[in-house]
């Protein structure tokens, strides 16, 4: 492992095992932790982390503390996956809530710690899909995901904590655009396991005190997930 050529197969392969090691260990999982469950020399870890975040096959999170998932490993997944459609009934709950909402409501899946857009809103299409992909913390999509995985830390999550318990949502205020901001709330299977998010992106006031758009997001998370997950 000297040399981290492409051209030598161990390095290929330990590249490998590490995106393996993040997908399984999750979002945030950091670099001490990829090294102790591979038995990789730090050095070594360091220096192929570096190289994937280069390549875009991961990306750091957002307080540099950990890695997760890259838009390159997102879209090579979403080639190899069939489209996820909405059933009749799901898009009535859909169509009916972008009617009274105002502004944008997405689907979305969460496979393998990946966020997975099953229907963006055409009228109030997401501002940056392939950042949305690429960054997923940046959003409070993929900080949902944040707060569900136990091994995830920082005061970001902390703050993502603190907005479910008192919202039922995570949120991004003001961060990506200073007028915008986004929500995100749950959609649960049968046995109560995170599946995916109803989630809503517009004006940062909304944002900021989100019970008005909450009133409508959370019965439709409710109808929605059944029909979904």
């Amino acid at each position: 492992m000297r040399d981290l050529s492409a051209r030598q197969p161990g390095a290929v392969h330990s590249a490998l095992s590490v995106l393996e090691a993040v997908a399984h260990l999750g979002a945030g999982v950091s670099a001490q932790r990829i090294s102790a469950e591979l038995d990789l020399p730090r050095a070594t870890t360091y220096r192929l982390l570096n190289l994937l975040v280069e390549d875009e096959y991961l990306v750091r999170t957002p307080d540099l503390a950990g890695f997760a998932l890259g838009a390159k490993v997102t879209q090579l997944a979403a080639v190899a996956a069939p489209p996820v459609r909405l059933s009749s009934a799901a898009r009535s709950v859909v169509d009916d809530t972008r009617r009274v909402v105002r502004g944008g409501v997405h689907v979305v899946l969460f496979v393998d710690q990946r966020v997975v857009v099953v229907d963006p809103d055409p009228d109030f299409p997401l501002s940056d899909h392939a950042r949305l992909l690429r960054e997923p913390a940046r959003y409070a999509l993929g900080r949902l995901l944040l707060v569900e995985d136990g091994a995830a830390t920082g005061a970001e999550v902390d703050a993502a904590r603190a907005d479910l318990a008192r919202w039922g949502a995570t949120r991004q205020c003001g961060e990506i655009t200073a007028t915008g901001g986004c929500l995100a709330v749950p959609l649960r299977d049968g046995a109560g396991a995170l599946a995916g998010a109803l989630g809503f992106s517009g004006a940062r006031h909304r944002v900021d005190d989100p019970s008005e758009v909450l009133a409508q997001l959370r019965p439709a998370a409710d109808a929605l997930a059944p029909l979904v997950v």
